[in-house]
């Protein structure tokens, strides 16, 4: 795991901590994080039931090691809430909210507050890591904007308060997704905002 600086920019309006597992280049890349290819499980793959048990296993094990971790060099009590998908979340099969629900369940088994239902996407965005139509399924919704997390998001009044670590599978420094979700936390009371991704595209760096 390795530590960053998240700088403030048009979406961002201050320096937020921030922590990655895994260089992120693509199939192929070395050590590329591929079983999150997996758990987003999109539509033009055929995963079997064995492949997304493997990946969300792989998954687990990451998180048992890198937020304790995480929890020791913020020495806070963190609410680990998770950047949605870019649909509305009843646009999903429950076998494509693996990442959530995996986090779900280490959040629990190590006795972090569960904050993972506290940002629900309610109105589409662009899938942005999507280079190339997919049959049968529609990239509706408006790509990045400042804000755009409050505008397609219900965010709960429980983050009020909160020290919380965001947890996103890729983190793009040009995309800003993830600074404008941190934003969004903090307009709307968390005391603070850590951030946490598995992979960080290097080749945007």
């Amino acid at each position: 795991m390795t530590h960053f600086e998240i700088y403030p920019n048009d979406y961002l309006t201050q320096e937020v901590q921030g922590f990655y597992h895994a260089d992120f280049g693509g199939v192929g890349s070395p050590n590329n994080p591929n079983f999150l290819y997996r758990l987003k499980n999109d539509p033009h793959h055929s995963w079997s039931r064995e492949d997304l048990f493997a990946a969300m296993k792989e998954f687990a094990k990451i998180l048992e090691d890198d937020l304790p971790a995480i929890q020791a060099f913020l020495n806070k009590t963190l609410t680990i809430c998770v950047v949605p998908r870019s649909k509305a979340d009843k646009s999903y099969r429950s076998d494509q909210l693996l990442f959530k629900n995996t986090i779900k369940q280490i959040v629990q088994k190590l006795g972090y507050i569960d904050g993972t239902e506290y940002i629900v996407r309610h109105t589409n965005t662009k899938t942005t890591h999507l280079r190339q139509p997919m049959d049968g399924f529609d990239n509706d919704g408006d790509l990045p904007y400042e804000g755009i997390t409050k505008a397609t998001c219900n965010i709960s009044d429980y983050v009020r308060g909160k020290d919380i670590l965001l947890i996103d599978d890729i983190y793009t420094k040009t995309v800003n997704i993830d600074e404008d979700a941190i934003e969004a936390l903090l307009e709307n009371g968390a005391r603070s905002v850590a951030f946490y991704a598995i992979g960080r595209t290097y080749l945007k760096f």
